[in-house]
């Protein structure tokens, strides 16, 4: 008799089959919930490693450009270089306050190594050309600053010495020439004068302040860098402008005509000493003509800068 096979259990096997994919699927789910939170920790480590990064980083951006104190060594450097005429000859700069005056700076060419910046009083849009760019606070920008509301901004410029070959001169040029001018909040007003006048140069012989004074540039509010000047000393002028073929008027009471009588179409240098002692002997010597403004009261004389203003729109009038 032919031994049959033994049935497989089917029956059985149909019955767990479900258990053994069950389990299969337990497993599997079980794995992706863990890699799924090694994922979502892994993203939470590195949230917090971007987060310490972004923290350290501001951090350090406050540190390095944002200042809080007048000890920091920065504004002191800016402090030395307001008052001390030394002190920038030696580092090559020197400071212009306000947006007006830095704006007039930036389009005569010159270069702007350090700026410091209020926002409180900087408008929002407006961005200063600076290598380096600090933001200060209301306290110490009022510190900084002469005048506490100059549109935010001080800045230390790069300085840039003129010399007289440097002077690109008109057909029939006017020039202001100011003797041992002392002042400079004289010689700022005079820059003024120069600049409305339509003057072709400032010259300034043997001065006795430096042409980047921080008074001088407030002064002008920024004439000095829209009118060219040039600081040398006398017997350079002189040479200069007898070389260039131009009249040299001195201003003094001695021996002169009255302003308006004098030609001042042709090439023109209008020269003035300083209130007290006036032209030395030389520049008198120098002179192709000696002008005076008439004095009807009793004081022989007048401020520098109104003088030079009169004379140069009697030149304007003359020529127009």
């Amino acid at each position: 008799m032919m031994k049959m096979p033994k049935p497989k259990p089917v029956v059985r096997w149909m019955k767990l089959a479900p258990m053994h994919r069950s389990i299969r699927y337990i497993v599997v789910m079980s794995t992706l919930l863990m890699l799924e939170m090694t994922f979502s920790a892994a993203k939470l480590l590195l949230f917090l490693m971007k987060s310490h990064e972004n923290v350290v980083s501001l951090q350090t951006y406050m540190e390095e450009n944002i200042i809080t104190s007048a000890q920091n060594p920065k504004i002191k450097r800016l402090q030395l270089l307001q008052q001390k005429s030394s002190e920038r000859r030696k580092s090559g700069l020197f400071i212009v306050e306000g947006r007006r005056e830095l704006q007039h700076c930036i389009n005569a060419g010159f270069e702007v190594d350090t700026a410091f910046v209020c926002s409180d009083l900087l408008d929002n849009g407006y961005k200063v050309p600076a290598k380096k760019v600090f933001e200060v606070s209301r306290d110490i920008y009022e510190k900084i600053a002469y005048r506490g509301s100059t549109e935010g901004v001080v800045a230390e410029v790069v300085a840039r010495q003129r010399i007289l070959a440097d002077l690109s001169l008109g057909e029939s040029p006017l020039i202001v020439v100011l003797e041992s001018v002392e002042k400079p909040g004289n010689l700022g007003a005079v820059l003024r004068s120069a600049d409305a006048a339509g003057a072709d140069a400032v010259i300034v012989c043997d001065p006795l302040t430096d042409l980047y004074n921080p008074n001088l540039i407030r002064s002008s509010i920024g004439a000095i860098f829209t009118v060219p000047c040039v600081a040398c000393s006398s017997d350079e002028c002189i040479a200069f402008l007898k070389q260039q073929g131009i009249t040299i008027l001195t201003a003094q009471l001695q021996d002169s005509s009255l302003y308006y009588d004098i030609d001042m179409r042709r090439p023109t240098a209008i020269v003035m000493g300083t209130e007290s002692t006036g032209l030395t002997s030389q520049w008198r010597q120098a002179a192709d003509a000696h002008i005076r403004i008439p004095m009807l009261g009793r004081l022989d004389s007048l401020n520098v800068s109104v003088s030079a203003a009169i004379l140069l729109f009697e030149a304007v009038r003359q020529r127009q």
